[in-house]
């Protein structure tokens, strides 16, 4: 998922609209072709702006109406009212005929029932499910269930690096390890700079943090039946170690706490601070004035030893996932707008805008996505990151524990203790106020 959005992933009472309508399966009932010369999709805004998006998208848009003679009515949607938009299109059966969604929205989606199922059928109408790389298929519904959505822009984080910070404090690599981020982060305080950034109000990003704590600690947030499991040991202590870096190793600054609106990705672009946890982030840097040349780029540290499966995992799998309401008015143009978004050509340029990975394996072997900031994203995604739990309840997940880890932050701030009983405490609270299965 996207972290160019704000912090808004959609309100609890939405959630738990969510929640009612997995039980009722949604109101779609089939889509057909009573509308073969249109379409409406909805965006994700992943660029710098909306305006932005319009600009890359709507060249290739009449590329397509050129080429199939599908008109495509274009909106782009701000990711603070995504969520909540799509969620009141699948209980009014109102919606778009194509959309965005962040990829680990997609269990949750699919539990509506609104969305159009993407079986051996429907892959073959857009060239097969074997195009794709298997890690972005992760991340498309639950696992046995044909996907809810196809894999559009892939994504993981990274740590970047101001390269002249770490040579003025005479760091000559980037941290391996959080001991090494914490040692370092004593040298770059001392002359006078920021460690690293976070963005403590802004409920996913905590979410894909924590996450990944979690994993490096040997812990999952839910039982392997899909049930919640906020407040085992190894995940209280994973919480905890991640709000740590404010509250105890004082290397993410107290004024983080509040930020939500990608103000660390502008602080790391302005030389404030020295290092970055982001996803994809080359575009929304290059856009902020920030040369190539300035930062590196590297692995996520991991608790000790290099990045892998299990307990090394260091980014959850991030993406954009392009999905099709099955009440749609034009199913057979639908899916051929979702085979040209992710046509080899398509896939070249759109994910050389958003400087993300493209998830069509051929797509992602051309010499445009060898540079070496790719490099490490492309590994990442294959080697050591690890899709966010694929249930029902992740979206409601994502707000009640992306809630309370932005609490913490908050206490983390204002100087109030963060201990293992609180951060237990909050967790507790989050599980309290999940739905029922």
């Amino acid at each position: 998922m996207r972290s160019i959005r704000a912090a808004a992933v959609g309100a609890v009472t939405l959630s738990l609209a969510l929640a009612a309508t997995a039980c009722g399966g949604g109101t779609s009932t089939g889509g057909s072709d009573d509308s073969p010369k249109t379409l409406t999709y909805w965006a994700s805004n992943q660029g710098a702006s909306v305006a932005v998006d319009k600009k890359v998208l709507q060249p290739e848009l009449d590329k397509f109406e050129k080429q199939t003679g599908i008109k495509v009515k274009l909106e782009v949607v701000p990711w603070s009212d995504l969520l909540n938009r799509i969620l009141t299109a699948t209980t009014s059966g109102q919606g778009p005929d194509v959309l965005n969604i962040g990829n680990t929205w997609s269990a949750s989606l699919q539990a509506t029932g609104a969305l159009l199922p993407w079986d051996q059928q429907n892959f073959a109408k857009i060239g097969g499910r074997d195009r794709f790389v298997e890690a972005a298929l992760g991340s498309t519904g639950v696992q046995g269930k044909d996907p809810a959505a196809v894999p559009l822009y892939s994504m993981a984080y990274a740590l970047y690096y101001n390269k002249k910070i770490f040579a003025d404090a005479g760091i000559s690599k980037p941290p391996a390890t959080w001991d090494e981020l914490i040692a370092d982060g004593k040298k770059i305080k001392a002359r006078g700079k920021s460690v690293l950034g976070a963005e403590g109000a802004n409920l996913s990003e905590n979410i894909h943090h924590v996450f990944v704590f979690a994993k490096q600690h040997g812990a999952d947030f839910f039982t392997a039946d899909g049930k919640p499991d906020f407040t085992s040991p190894k995940v209280v202590e994973a919480v905890k170690s991640y709000v740590d870096l404010m509250a105890k190793d004082k290397v993410i600054p107290p004024g983080d706490a509040e930020y939500a609106q990608n103000q660390s990705v502008s602080d790391f672009a302005k030389g404030k601070q020295a290092m970055l946890l982001w996803q994809s982030a080359a575009a929304n840097l290059k856009s902020q004035g920030m040369s190539e040349d300035a930062y590196g780029i590297a692995p996520v540290p991991v608790r000790s030893g290099t990045p892998g499966q299990g307990s090394q995992v260091n980014s959850m799998v991030a993406g954009i996932n392009i999905a099709v309401f099955k009440n749609t008015h034009n199913l057979d143009g639908a899916r051929k707008f979702v085979k040209f978004m992710t046509s080899d050509a398509e896939q070249k340029i759109l994910n050389t805008a958003y400087s993300t990975v493209p998830p069509v394996a051929s797509a992602q072997q051309d010499p445009a996505f060898g540079a070496p900031d790719t490099a490490v994203l492309k590994s990442t995604l294959a080697t050591s990151a690890a899709a966010l739990p694929q249930v029902p309840s992740e979206s409601q997940f994502e707000t009640t524990v992306g809630t309370a880890v932005k609490e913490l932050f908050a206490d983390a701030a204002a100087g109030r203790a963060v201990t293992t009983d609180s951060v237990r405490a909050k967790l507790e609270k989050a599980q309290q106020q999940m739905p029922a299965a």
